[in-house]
This record gives C-alpha cells, structure tokens and sequence, in this order.
C-alpha cells in the first residue's frame, strides 16, 4: 500500500472499519504523485480538474480570492485530507487550494473515483462523509470567528488540529508540528498580525501551550479544551458503521 493509501486508510479508519476489500480497492487507484513548495497553488479557483488530490504530507488550506486580489484562507487541511473530493460533483472550483509548507500530494482520477461509488456503497459512504466533515469543521471555524474571543479561537484550532493528526499518526504525547508562519494564522483566525502575535503570548501565558517555532506542545489538553470550549464531535473521530 502507498504512503497515501496508508494516510487515507488510517483517516478513514477511525470513523468506521474498512474492509479489505476495501482498502484493496483504494489501493488499486492510479496515483500521480507532485510535490509543491510553500506557497504554491496546488488547485486554481475556477479550474475544472480531472482529478481530486488527496495530500499525503505537511499542510495546505482553501483560498477564496478577494476583489482587491488579495486572498481570504477559509480552511486547514492535514495529510489525510481529499482537500477537493467534492470537485467530482461541482466540477468548477469555486476556491483555490495553496501550500502552507511544502507538500506531498497525490492526485486520483476522477473517473476512477465515480467508479466506486457505482461498486462499493459502503465505501462511498465513508468518502461522502469526508466531505462532510470538512463542511462541518467550516461551520465551527464561521462559529468560531463570531462568537468566541481571539484566544478561544487559537485553543480551539490547536485542539482541532491535534486530534486531526493523531487521527493519521503524525500527533502524539501533546505534541505536533504546525509550521504555519504568523500572517497566514492571522488570516485563519479572522486578526490582524499585531493581534495575532498578541495572542499567541497570551496563549503561551497561560502555560497550556508551548510553541517553540514549527513545534506545538499541549500540555494539558483537556484543561485547553474546557477553556476554549472545544468539543470534538463536529469531528466524527468516533468509529461507528456509517
């Protein structure tokens, strides 16, 4: 199995058991592997790609274009992600998808795609639920953004993204890499720079999190859940027949 079969295997696992059937059929996918540099567009808005691109290594995020040219990040995606599967059904990308830090994807045609889910329901189902997670974790980001405080907004992300990345085995022990630079978390979390840096020495401050460059460190992750008032089931990372 792939690299990136073994990631979205491992993804998908952890909301309901895949058959081997199953992960036979996701193995047998053609894959055209690419590799971006930080700040590459891997998908361009208003593109028709032929293929969806699953992201096998470091991060990436939605990109909606402003008319005064400059971009409003909308989303965070980790290894693991389809970061457009639903392009199979839009066809037109209504958003861009760019490199936070150099990445490895891999690219699944579409073809291939609609295949499955004209001979494999359950499986099917397990990929319609990935993108339903994602608009799930754009609902809680819009919710963020309106009703919770700077430094909540920061808690909850760090909490979302490292259970996100234990999901697939690149988080463990409180600890992951995030190598995200400042101005980019400051257009995630809706703030301007100064108050994006404000924050983060206010989260550190409260000595829940230490944040040593690309190196994030929760040390008390329940206590930062109930500060932020994380709770993890718009995640779906409980496994259960789907």
């Amino acid at each position: 199995m792939s690299p990136a079969i073994d990631i979205l295997c491992r993804s998908l696992s952890r909301r309901d058991t895949l058959l081997p059937e199953e992960m036979d059929l996701l193995a047998r996918l053609s894959q055209r592997p690419a590799q971006y540099a930080k700040g590459a567009e891997i998908i361009a808005e208003h593109s028709r790609p032929p293929a969806s691109c699953l992201l096998v290594s470091g991060f990436a995020a939605r990109a909606v274009s402003r008319a005064n040219g400059k971009r409003q990040l909308t989303a965070l995606h980790v290894p693991g992600d389809f970061v457009d599967l639903h392009g199979l059904l839009l066809r037109v990308m209504d958003h861009s998808v760019v490199a936070l830090s150099d990445c490895t994807v891999v690219f699944v045609p579409h073809g291939e795609l609609r295949a499955i889910s004209e001979t494999a329901p359950h499986l099917t189902r397990m990929l319609w639920l990935s993108t339903t997670i994602d608009a799930s974790i754009q609902r809680k980001m819009t919710a963020l953004l309106g009703r919770h405080t700077p430094l909540q907004r920061l808690g909850h992300l760090i909490c979302e993204l490292y259970l996100r990345l234990e999901a697939v085995g690149l988080a463990a022990n409180g600890r992951f890499r995030f190598p995200i630079t400042q101005s980019e978390l400051s257009d995630i979390l809706g703030l301007s720079l100064v108050h994006t840096n404000r924050t983060v020495q206010e989260l550190r401050a409260t000595d829940l999190v230490a944040w040593d460059h690309t190196n994030v460190t929760v040390r008390d992750f329940d206590a930062l859940a109930r500060a932020t008032g994380f709770d993890p089931t718009y995640l779906n990372l409980t496994p259960e027949p789907r």
